[in-house]
Order: C-alpha cells, then structure tokens, then sequence
C-alpha cells in the first residue's frame, strides 16, 4: 500500500519570526524536519532524521520565543500547545517562576498507510500495546489504527487524547483519525478518569490510548479490558522484558509475583522451590515492540510468552519488515529452551531467566539495539551489583581486572568482545540462549503452519494436519512442536508425506 504523509508543515512554518522560516524553507531536506529547538540566549536548532543543522550566530531571544508564544493555542498541564486542526506540539520549558524560557517545535504527521504491517493483527479484535523508543513511530501508528478501525471495519472508536498529539489541537479532530471520536483530557493527572469516563458514557468497541504510564492508568485499562471493549495503546517501554520488570506497568502483561513450590512440583519442573509466576492474566493480549519505523517485533500470545520467559524458554517474537517498495515480510526466528547447564562444584554456573548486563566499554545503545533486534529476555543496568552478566571490550580487558575478578567470585555470566559492533553483540546474545539462524522463505512458512497447527491443536486438543513437505522441513517442524510438548508424527507418502500434531 502506498503511504501518504500529511504533515501541514507550511502551517508550524508559520508560527517561526522571518528570518527562521526562510532559513528552513531553504533546507532541501525540509520534508524530514523532526523539530526546532529554542532556547533563550542560546542559537537556534533544528533537527532532521539524519542531521543537525544549527543556526550559528542567531541566538534566540525573548522577542522570538513570544512571538512563537501569540501563534499556538493554550498550553495545558503537561506544558504542550498545539496548532488547531494539525498535529504539531509545542512543548515549553519554564524557569523556576514558571516564565517560559525554551520551546521544542515537534512536527507532527499523519502517515495513511502505516498500518498494513499490522493489519491483520487489529482486525482479531485482541488488546494491543504498542512499545518503542520516543520518535520511533507509536504514535503516528496508533492514530492510523483508529481511523482504520473505524473508517474502514466501521467500529465504534474513542481516543483518549491526553496532549492532543493523536486527534490534534482544537476542538475540531484532524482529519487523519477519520470517524473515530476524540476525549480530551483536561490535565494529564485525569488521563485514567477519562478512560473510565469513555467506556461508561460512550458505548465505545474500540477504545485507543497513548502513552499509559501510571499505576491509576494501568488499573483503568484493565477495568476496560474486563468489560469486553478492544484497547489499543502504548505505553512507556521498549520490550516486552522491560515492561515485565517495571514495577508500575508490568501488570499490563500480568505482573510478576513469587511462588513456593511443594518438593513434588519443584522436582517435576526441575526447578528450585521459589520461583517466579506470572501473577494475572494480562491485560493487553499483543505486544508490538516497533523497533525501527519499518522493522516490528510481535508478541501473539503474552501470556504464553511471559510464562516461557519464567521458566527459562524463549519464544522469539514474529519480526515483520517493511521493504522499501512497501511489501510486509515476515522472519521466524526458531524457538529454543535455554538450556540451564551445571559445571563441577570449582564452577558452578547458572544461566539465568533474564539476563541482566553490565556492559565496560560497550555501547549501551548497540548493546539494547541488539537485544531488541533478537527479542531476546535481557537488558541493561547502570550498577554492577544489579547485573548478573559482565560484557566487556576486549582492549578494556586489563583495566577491568578488578571487576573480572568481581564477576568471577559472584559466579556471574563474563564474555569479552573483540569489537564494539552489534554484530558481535548479537553473536553473544544468540549463543547464550541458543538461537537458531534466521530461516529462508521457505523454512519460515513451513515452520509459520505448524506454528499455527500448535496453536490450533492446544486451542481445540484435537489433531491437525499440515501440508506436505520434503524430509528437512518436517525435521523443523517435530522440533518446533516438540517443543511445545506437543506429539506429531510423519504420515503418507511421498512426495505427499505430511506431519500430524496430536494433544498432550
């Protein structure tokens, strides 16, 4: 599908003194402003998606930040303006006498399109949260899922539009939310109220929220949720791990809580006596990770999902790309168990759930770059103490021989890098949770059916068939359903031989 922007850039033009907007109008990369930065007595910026430009000699004054200030609408609780009837935000920066002394002039755009990566997705009726980076794409996302939603499969759609930044400034919405409805939120402390407001007043099927970020936020989407009406948001996260470990949201997925086992059960998982367990059933049934505005990450089951992630499994999220001439591929990555293997008493060593990294020398936007890329259950810490993974450079090696030793009495995970690339990290990454490598088209829609043949047979614990296929790829496929502790079994003859999945 084609995508067409819509970004009323010549309307934020406008709210610029002369001598500014004739200089970005200039900039043959006009089209790829992100923002313009003013700071009082400091020199103007604008910032573009793959450069800087700042305006050298012409420092900011008073005069330019009012004249801004007599061209935007009202600011609200949260310190956002907007310019009615587009989705640009205004965001200002006050002194300590609450007199504005700095401005950040985002440009907002409608992008029609964007949701045919996920489409399909949508239309299951499921819950969705949507998690990534700021100015990775969630919101221009979420706007376009509304007015698919309701355009389109005719739903009846409410948006809780706390900063204006989905349905734009005004009382009159943007076009590009289509017929979906719009609530405005009179500060953002009332963000949960309204939500409830929606669902109670309203009759919504579909209700869509940006940026859930508060434990009242949380509580609300779940009454929503309980009460039948689709939710679709974002929240404060990058991955689905981040979130299960953030005390305030993880119960949007469930939550985490610590379970004593009897000796007979924890001898039958082959686990200690305390362990972790999901504590809920989650309240968004999807999680989308955007990863790169055209590269996404899904989670189709999070419940499933989290409880693999407790008990030491992976279930790699499905990747979606969108190529440059607009087609949606989809990659699968192969499931595995991280195997928990122990050393003599000398060197006793456990992989652990969720690998918790402290990096020395690496770069820590590579290092979450790779993570995220792979889905795999890890993340970063500042301190030490909080890790259970020491990852260094390998020229830092000497430096670091303290903390080596540190690591090394606390029996923690030590790897050392030859480079500071996210190839590399990623090789780490892979070879400790044992991934396999990405599979040709072929492989990935032979595995995707018996993906689907799982999901059916513990849907309905009845027997499927899958479609026939050579030797190799009915191999992936008894891996993949063993897997799942599922039975299957080669059935036919070739070069009609298929596999056939059983119950438990």
């Amino acid at each position: 599908m084609r995508q067409e922007i819509l970004d009323d850039l010549d309307k934020l033009l406008e709210i610029f003194p002369e001598d500014i907007r004739k200089r970005l109008e200039e900039d043959k990369d006009i089209k790829d402003l992100i923002e313009v930065v003013i700071d009082l007595g400091r020199e103007i910026e604008a910032r573009f998606y793959k450069k800087n430009i700042i305006f050298y000699g012409r420092y900011a004054t008073e005069e330019d930040i009012n004249y801004v200030l007599s061209r935007v609408g009202e600011f609200s609780g949260d310190k956002r303006a907007g310019i009615e009837r587009t989705l640009h935000r205004i965001s200002a920066i006050e002194n300590r006498h609450g007199r504005i002394i700095g401005l950040t002039c985002r440009v907002g755009r409608a992008v029609l399109g964007t949701v045919d990566i996920i489409r399909d997705v949508i239309e299951t009726g499921k819950n969705i949260l949507l998690l990534g980076k700021p100015g990775v794409g969630k919101t221009t996302l979420l706007r376009e899922t509304a007015r698919v939603l309701a355009d389109e499969l005719n739903k009846r759609v409410i948006i809780i539009d706390t900063s204006n930044e989905i349905g734009g400034d005004g009382d009159i919405p943007h076009p590009a939310i289509g017929r979906a409805r719009r609530m405005q939120v009179p500060n953002p402390t009332k963000q949960h109220d309204v939500m409830i407001e929606a669902v109670e007043n309203h009759m919504p099927e579909v209700i869509v929220i940006d940026e859930i970020g508060t434990e009242l936020e949380a509580k609300a989407a779940r009454t929503i949720a309980e009460r039948g009406v689709q939710l679709i948001g974002t929240a404060h996260g990058i991955t689905l791990q981040n979130l299960l470990l953030n005390p305030t949201l993880s119960d949007l997925v469930g939550g985490i809580q610590v379970v004593t086992l009897s000796d007979e059960e924890a001898k039958r998982r082959g686990t200690q006596k305390t362990v972790l367990e999901r504590k809920a059933p989650p309240t968004f049934d999807i999680v989308i990770e955007i990863q790169e505005r055209d590269r996404l990450a899904i989670h189709h089951d999070v419940a499933k999902t989290i409880d693999n992630m407790l008990r030491g499994y992976i279930i790699p999220p499905e990747i979606r790309i969108r190529t440059p001439e607009g087609r949606v591929e989809k990659i699968f990555v192969s499931s595995t168990k991280i195997q928990e293997e122990e050393k003599d008493s000398s060197s006793l060593q456990k992989k652990p759930d969720i690998l918790k990294i402290f990096p020395y020398g690496i770069s820590r936007n590579k290092l979450e770059k790779a993570i995220r890329s792979l889905g795999v259950p890890a993340y970063v810490v500042r301190n030490f103490s909080d890790a259970n993974c020491l990852l260094l450079l390998k020229a830092h090696q000497k430096r670091a021989k303290d903390l080596i030793n540190e690591a090394e009495r606390k029996s923690m995970i030590l790897s050392i890098l030859r480079s500071n690339t996210v190839t590399q990290m990623e090789r780490f990454l892979a070879e400790h949770f044992k991934l396999g490598t990405l599979r040709s088209n072929e492989e990935e829609r032979a595995l995707r059916e018996a993906q689907e043949g799982i999901e059916y047979v513990l849907t309905h614990e009845e027997p499927y068939e899958l479609s026939p296929q050579p030797a190799y790829l009915r191999r992936l496929q008894h891996q993949l359903i063993q897997e799942y502790g599922l039975r299957s079994e080669s059935i036919g003859s070739e070069p009609n031989r298929k596999v056939k999945i059983f119950p438990y």
